[in-house]
């Protein structure tokens, strides 16, 4: 009676989760094709937490310098990006077009990694000038090794995951390996840094100086061996088609340029193209000024990596959430129900001092990272979770499949907003008089607080109001997702399609072109089926 009870419960649950057959076979190819998240997603998050303090505060680099260094990586991959996504779209292999970047570039990444860390002894000469070039080296390196592996492997996924739901499904499995690999090396980076005692990393960690080089080095030792190995799992458990016989056509920088020209002139991408941009802008404007606000704002920072336990645990706990709204309600529900949380746990933290008592501060600070990351996970999923169909719409209007094209601009958002986010607060702060030497609350001018709150709370929290509006504006739901993709499949394999002159303007609505300009709606074009299920 009991197991019967046990096997109707289980049942129930994968029902409404949506897993058909068992378990363990539902989970295994997402969890093969999304265990490189442990590095795409991991590997970002100690720096985004603690390397342009690691260049300000122990290398010694004033914080505009240290921006400009993230703006030029930005610019950098404003180049990068596009070239491999085209590359990747264009690669003949026996392997499939992307797959097989993830085995180069894994070993190369891992290297990049760790000189992100450690100057080799250039900066202890004492020359900036020196300096500065090294950690320029490193970031336009470390960009291009994570160009190499992340486009290529978002590219994957609508080949790997063709239908709309189930991209969903592998989906909330990456925002796990994302979540597995934020927590390790976080974990990893805490007890490098707190010479691996716990108690100190936990409450007692002291404001980053010189002296702690080395342990910066080792958590770039540490880190880079903890990365190397889930891009090569992800190649040999995750499958792709051939792509040995596909015909490209001819490349220019005319054909360059036309290609990500179209990508823009689609009105679901460039809304899309909004929401990420509002929503990365927030979130890296935040982890970029967290910690001068802990040293120099609220004299907290001993719980900084307390703080952060608390956020990823906070952040993680949405992730069931986010999936079942999105389940039930929709891809843009949960971000409209949880992404005001985002808004009201980082605008509260403008209202702290040096002087709010130390109980409240703390409080507050907690309350708020919970608050803040569970609002987070809201409008980061409907990131992840709307990108992949915009494949869908743009071969609406080209004909073709252009998954590495498409996903340069998941990518581009991720990194190049994060350079130009990282520029702007380092040039931000040092305009307000911020000097990295002079840390204590009490010695910051006026105007000097004010500028540290300003890039922590407020513009974030402004920003993260734009996100959530511009999530309201985006117009395609689950059946427009579902007749498209009937209507594509229709075209290629009969040369035209049945669709009533209702769903030609709803189909206008969402791609942003005249029906008689896309593809889909040219009567002389015919392409043979190529892998779309």
């Amino acid at each position: 009676m009991r197991g019967e009870f046990v096997g109707k419960l289980g049942d129930r649950v994968k029902d409404i989760v949506g897993i058909e057959g068992k378990f363990g076979e539902w989970l295994a190819p997402k969890a093969h094709y999304t265990s490189a998240n442990i590095t795409i997603g991991g590997a970002g998050y100690p720096l985004g937490q603690f390397h342009q303090q690691f260049l300000a505060y122990v290398e010694g680099m004033k914080t505009g310098m240290a921006g400009r260094i993230t703006l030029i990586a930005g610019l950098w991959d404003a180049v990068s990006d596009p070239v491999m996504g085209v590359l990747t779209d264009r690669t003949k292999s026996k392997l499939g077009r992307h797959r097989p970047y993830l085995i180069i570039s894994a070993i190369p990444f891992a290297i990049a990694y760790l000189t992100k860390w450690t100057s080799f002894g250039i900066s202890a000469k004492g020359n900036p000038h020196a300096t500065w070039l090294w950690y320029l080296f490193s970031a336009i390196f470390y960009c291009t090794c994570m160009t190499m592996l992340s486009i290529p492997h978002e590219a994957m996924l609508p080949t790997v995951a063709p239908g709309y739901f189930e991209r969903t499904q592998y989906k909330i499995v990456e925002y796990a390996m994302n979540s597995v690999g934020q927590v390790t090396s976080y974990v990893f980076t805490a007890l490098a840094l707190s010479g691996f005692s716990v108690k100190t990393a936990l409450i007692g960690l002291p404001t980053p100086s010189p002296a702690d080089r080395h342990n910066y080095t080792m958590v770039g030792l540490v880190l880079m061996v903890w990365f190397v190995w889930a891009p090569i799992y992800c190649f040999f458990k995750t499958k792709e088609p051939s792509s040995l016989h596909q015909v490209n056509p001819p490349l220019d920088i005319k054909h360059l340029l036309t290609e990500y020209k179209l990508v823009f002139s689609n009105r679901a991408f460039r809304q899309y193209f909004i929401i990420a941009l509002f929503f990365s802008m927030s979130r890296y404007f935040c982890s970029y000024a967290d910690q001068y606000f802990m040293v120099s704002v609220t004299d907290t920072y001993n719980i900084f990596i307390s703080m952060n336990i608390i956020a990823g645990i906070a952040e993680f706990s949405g992730s069931p959430i986010n999936y079942l709204i999105t389940r039930y309600k929709g891809k843009t529900a949960c971000g409209k129900v949880l992404g005001p949380l985002m808004v009201i746990g980082i605008a509260v933290n403008a209202f702290l001092t040096y002087e709010t008592p130390t109980v409240i501060k703390y409080v507050v600070i907690v309350l708020s990272a919970i608050c803040y990351n569970i609002g987070f996970s809201g409008p980061g999923f409907v990131a992840e979770n709307i990108q992949p169909d915009i494949t869908d719409v743009d071969e609406l209007i080209t004909g073709r499949r252009r998954e590495g094209v498409i996903a340069t601009f998941k990518t581009l958002f991720s990194k190049t907003v994060s350079s130009l986010m990282g520029f702007a607060v380092g040039q931000s702060l040092e305009w307000f008089g911020y000097d990295p030497n002079i840390k204590e609350p009490k010695l910051q001018s006026k105007r000097t607080t004010f500028g540290l709150r300003l890039n922590y709370s407020i513009i974030p929290a402004i920003l993260a109001l734009f996100c959530i509006i511009s999530i309201y504006r985006y117009k395609m739901t689950k059946h427009d997702h579902e007749e498209i993709k009937r209507i594509i499949r229709e075209k290629h394999e009969t040369g035209k399609c049945d669709i009533t002159e209702e769903e030609k303007k709803r189909i206008e609505e969402i791609a942003g072109w005249k029906w008689q300009n896309m593809w889909i709606g040219k009567d002389d074009v015919y392409r043979e089926l190529e892998g779309i299920d």
